[in-house]
């Protein structure tokens, strides 16, 4: 059979969108399939759900086209604070304050919502003539030869393709299919995720709260709005979940404080379990993995998206420079380059949010005396501070071009 696009991308989140566009800019012909029905990636009903973009993450959106359609919607990440404490008692006195201000490259991130973004993204890719999009469609098998990949969907139909990329979460039919196992473990905890209204200002400053539960984020929205991202023991989640409005706010004000002053629900409630699990292997014959289906993290640091959007940008620089070089593009020493660029970056991540959420999960007083006083230290000294700050801007490690702002 002769391949039909240079690379297939099962998955139609936002990574996959994402790669999409960014190979088609460097001259692939691309095949995305999605498992959901295009007018449900369509619907622009605000449902609570938003994303923390990191500074260099929000790069990379640009350089592909899409940021320009979304600016306007997002709002700047100006100070992210730090703080310990328990339900009820308020914050420790000991914190840590990082300001955008102390690096000279902008805000350290943006907040958007899910619907302008996924939306923004459909459109380019609607627009781009290299990529053909596969709505409504799961695959149910697929086979690798000494030259491309067949897929066959859940319709029967088959596509061909040069390579497949997995986009498709962390239960990656696209890595399973290929006999990749995942390593990990479940936290015990459930994220409970909802938007706010709130009577006062934000100043765009976003917040991580750490209680012996789980930690809770208030996150800048447009407007007096926040995005809460907010872990608990997956009982007590599930317990919550289940309130009325009313109810669920009662449970949410103590943790959440006073500061913002009055609060209401804005869009749906979800809850999501919280579990690390990464691939045994990026890679394998013309395969790749990116985003969830890679590696899923715990959301304490909000570096999920960002973390897929450095696969992406890696994966697109890795493959366009093959091509330029005339090399077989899914050829194993290719893709071994992509899985060598990522693999300690994710692995380093995995290690510090996993050791994080079980440093600050803990009530032990010997435990918060320590992290109180470590946070105290980063806050007081000044190159410290800046290292943190540039760290969740997205800023460090060996980064992709489109993530510095450049085009591969």
């Amino acid at each position: 059979m002769k391949n039909t696009s240079d690379i297939l991308i099962v998955g139609g989140g936002l990574n996959g969108p994402a790669l999409a566009l960014a190979l088609a800019q460097t001259g692939h012909s691309v095949t995305l399939i999605d498992a959901l029905p295009r007018d449900l990636r369509d619907d622009d009903a605000f449902d609570g759900r938003s994303y923390a973009l990191a500074l260099a993450s929000q790069r990379l959106v640009d350089q592909i086209g899409v940021w320009s359609q979304v600016a306007d919607k997002a709002q700047p990440m100006l100070d992210i604070k730090v703080t310990d404490g328990r339900v009820g008692q308020g914050p420790s006195p000991f914190f840590m304050h990082f300001d955008h201000a102390e690096i000279e490259d902008g805000p350290m991130g943006y907040m958007i919502e899910d619907r302008y973004l996924r939306r923004a993204l459909r459109r380019a890719m609607e627009d781009n003539a290299a990529i053909t999009l596969v709505d409504e469609q799961t695959v149910v098998a697929q086979q690798v030869d000494t030259s491309g990949v067949t897929v066959t969907l859940a319709s029967g139909d088959t596509l061909r393709a040069g390579m497949i990329v997995g986009a498709d979460g962390r239960r990656s039919g696209t890595a399973a299919r290929a006999g990749i196992k995942r390593t990990g473990w479940d936290y015990g905890q459930t994220a409970l995720v909802c938007a706010i209204q709130h009577e006062k200002p934000h100043h765009g400053v976003a917040h991580q709260f750490f209680m012996p539960p789980g930690p809770l984020a208030i996150l800048p929205l447009p407007g007096n709005r926040s995005s809460i991202v907010w872990s608990e023991r997956s009982s007590t989640a599930q317990s919550i979940q289940a309130l009325g409005e009313a109810d669920y706010l009662t449970a949410l004000r103590p943790r959440f404080g006073d500061f913002l002053g009055e609060i209401s629900l804005a869009g749906d409630r979800f809850t999501y379990p919280l579990n690390l699990t990464l691939a045994n292997a990026f890679v394998s014959d013309r395969l790749a993995l990116v985003g969830d289906a890679a590696h899923g993290v715990h959301p304490i640091a909000g570096q999920g998206l960002n973390a897929g959007l450095r696969d992406v940008g890696a994966l697109a620089e890795v493959l366009t420079e093959a091509k330029r070089r005339g090399e077989d593009i899914a050829s194993p020493l290719v893709l071994a380059r992509y899985q060598q660029w990522r693999r300690f970056d994710t692995a380093s991540l995995a290690a510090a949010t996993d050791m994080f959420n079980r440093l600050f999960s803990s009530d032990n007083p010997l435990l918060r005396l320590g992290r109180d006083i470590g946070m105290g230290v980063v806050g007081a000294i000044p190159g410290l501070r800046q290292n943190f700050i540039r760290e969740a801007a997205g800023l460090t490690g060996d980064l992709p071009r489109l993530l510095q702002g450049r085009a591969i």
